[in-house]
């Protein structure tokens, strides 16, 4: 388990220190890949690799052998793209008409998802015959994106006789709730996707992402797609122990401490008053951190929790823009000595504790990872 290990030597002049491991981050990937073998293992990058940064991720999932890379926009594709010029990057938000020199000039891949990106994918590929393969993206579901399975069957049949106008290097679909031990939906998406299949004979095809790989092994295909497991994230449902590793642990400073009274208020709109004599922690995080407004806490709510010195304690009242206020009455004094940080991320709070206390995801913890933190890199 990552710890802290700072020197408290160097000076902060940001807001926090949010520490990446990579070394987690590169056996979190051998375990993905150990489970599903010989299917390939990808890697999902998107949103930033997941708030932690491309350029910081994706060298490492290289250096190890991750050749498959997802991406939501294109621009993120450039950015994989200027860190690699081997590596297979699936562009999953669809194509739009104008952008095809960019995806021939990159070699990007686009995951069609509608008769109208298909067609317009045949009228450049018609054109520019130098252009890559691409994947097509059928629905079993989601109802996001994707072509219709009675769609797919007239795509299938283009392909089959040749007037599809382009070739197809992927088959995929998306899960609606994978992270569910036997849920009936996944099932019925495996029976339809495997149906699929047999239409786009010779095809390579991938359906599972971090919770697939766990729970629906007959399903590996030829490629997964890992995202949220990757970067420490449970992907399974919290009845079962994280089988991956922490990457990320975030530390804030301790501004101030005060003491007050009982029936005193703490916060914007006084939504907290002291039922016992208490010591207060002001920390330097807020919501433009990416500290949810959810994890505010009232008289009839609980919120989240900071570590001081190993001691949770509790967040009071609402969360500021750049300010947070903690209940330190039973910190030890030595944890709140001038330089002393609070853990937001890290130990018993991982990512998953931290959005279920604020009453969102542990997805949306990460993505959300502010911009005034000092990131520090290790492994």
């Amino acid at each position: 388990m990552m710890t802290a290990d700072r020197n408290p030597s160097i000076p902060i002049s940001s807001g926090g220190v949010l520490t990446i491991d990579l070394n987690s981050l590169k056996r979190n990937w051998h375990l993905l890949a150990s489970k599903v073998g010989p299917a390939a293992t990808g890697a999902v990058v998107k949103a930033n690799a997941y708030g932690l940064g491309i350029e910081t991720v994706v060298p490492a999932l290289l250096s190890i052998g991750c050749q498959h890379f997802f991406v939501a926009h294109l621009s993120e594709a450039e950015r994989v793209r200027a860190l690699s010029a081997t590596a297979e990057i699936f562009v999953l938000n669809g194509f739009l008409p104008g952008n095809g020199r960019i995806y021939r000039d990159l070699n990007l891949t686009p995951v069609l998802g509608s008769l109208a990106e298909i067609h317009h994918w045949k009228n450049f590929f018609g054109d520019h015959n130098d252009a890559p393969s691409a994947a097509l993206h059928i629905d079993t579901g989601l109802n996001r994106l994707g072509i219709s399975p009675s769609e797919a069957v007239t795509i299938s049949q283009a392909n089959l006789d040749g007037t599809l106008g382009f070739s197809l290097c992927l088959l995929m679909s998306h899960f609606v709730e994978s992270e569910i031990d036997g849920s009936a939906t996944t099932k019925r998406q495996i029976e339809a996707f495997d149906h699929l299949r047999r239409m786009f004979p010779d095809i390579p095809a991938s359906l599972c992402n971090s919770s697939g790989i766990f729970l629906c092994t007959e399903s590996y295909y030829n490629l997964v797609r890992p995202g949220y497991a990757l970067y420490g994230g449970h992907p399974l449902w919290s009845s079962h122990d994280n089988p991956m590793e922490p990457v990320i642990r975030l530390e804030v400073p301790i501004v101030q401490t005060r003491h007050i009274g009982v029936g005193e208020h703490v916060g914007y709109g006084s939504l907290w008053s002291a039922s016992r004599p208490t010591r207060l922690a002001t920390l330097s995080i807020g919501y433009a951190d990416g500290l949810p407004r959810g994890a505010e806490s009232s008289q009839t709510k609980k919120g989240g929790d900071v570590l001081i010195g190993g001691t949770r304690c509790a967040m009071l009242g609402r969360v500021s823009m750049d300010l947070l206020i903690v209940d330190a009455t039973d910190a030890p004094d030595e944890a709140l000595k001038p330089g002393s940080y609070a853990t937001i991320i890290g130990d018993e709070l991982t990512i998953d504790a931290v959005g279920d206390s604020a009453g969102t995801i542990g997805y949306d913890i990460l993505v959300s990872l502010g911009t005034r933190y000092q990131r520090r890199v290790i492994g």
